[in-house]
């Protein structure tokens, strides 16, 4: 798993509402080069503590840098504090987003939902990753963070797609963009959130996707 994590912490940028997660560049607050090895053997520190049973709550900076074998003031260095950590937690345990190819509305929009669905499975099947989101709801302004940071990027690609699709007519004018996601992520997140024990199977995606469409099509 280390190396997923290592890629995805990679991505991972800065967060709002003062959950930035690292200087300009890879820079330390005093202009110094970042190290790599550092900045992973920290998150890794962090997720084997939470994959240990520590709660997000229980989880302190003191805690994670003796689990990491640095000292406090390297955590600070690189992070504001424990949410703006714990933020490039959650990052690292994300995939890369789906890349819709652009030519197809519907394609992209399987493509989109597709992806939701084995994070769905993947969310299943991953102990820490259950445990997180689970208390994440507790912890206010860390899921804004995280949603503003990760879920709406997410939903911007689909509204995205959703606009070329009424622009280039395939999609009815009248429809509300936002309700428009809302419906094609809907049926998804139902089952892949609320309703664990139902089946998540493969062609889903499609049926969505085409069940929809079939009814905000602008050539039906």
């Amino acid at each position: 798993m280390t190396a997923p994590r290592a890629e995805a912490r990679a991505d991972a940028a800065s967060g709002p509402a003062g959950l930035s997660a690292s200087g300009p560049a890879g820079l330390s607050a005093r202009g110094r080069p970042r190290s790599a090895a550092t900045d992973a053997a920290i998150i890794e520190a962090a997720l084997r503590l939470l994959e240990e049973g520590v709660t997000v709550g229980a989880l302190s900076i003191e805690g994670i840098a003796r689990a990491a074998g640095v000292g406090k003031a390297t955590v600070y260095r690189r992070w504001s504090g424990k949410d703006a950590l714990m933020l490039d937690v959650l990052r690292s345990l994300e995939e890369p987003g789906p890349e819709p190819a652009g030519v197809s509305v519907r394609d992209d929009l399987v493509t989109i939902l597709e992806f939701m669905r084995r994070r769905g499975l993947a969310k299943r099947n991953s102990v820490v990753m259950r445990g997180i989101l689970a208390q994440m709801h507790a912890h206010r302004e860390l899921w804004r963070a995280y949603d503003e940071s990760v879920i709406e990027v997410r939903r911007e690609l689909l509204r995205s797609v959703l606009r070329r699709g009424v622009a280039n007519g395939e999609i009815r004018t009248d429809t509300d963009p936002e309700l428009l996601a809302d419906l094609f992520t809907g049926p998804m997140l139902s089952r892949a959130i609320l309703h664990e024990w139902r089946e998540l199977p493969e062609g889903l995606a499609e049926r969505i996707v085409d069940t929809v469409l079939e009814g905000v099509s602008a050539r039906g």
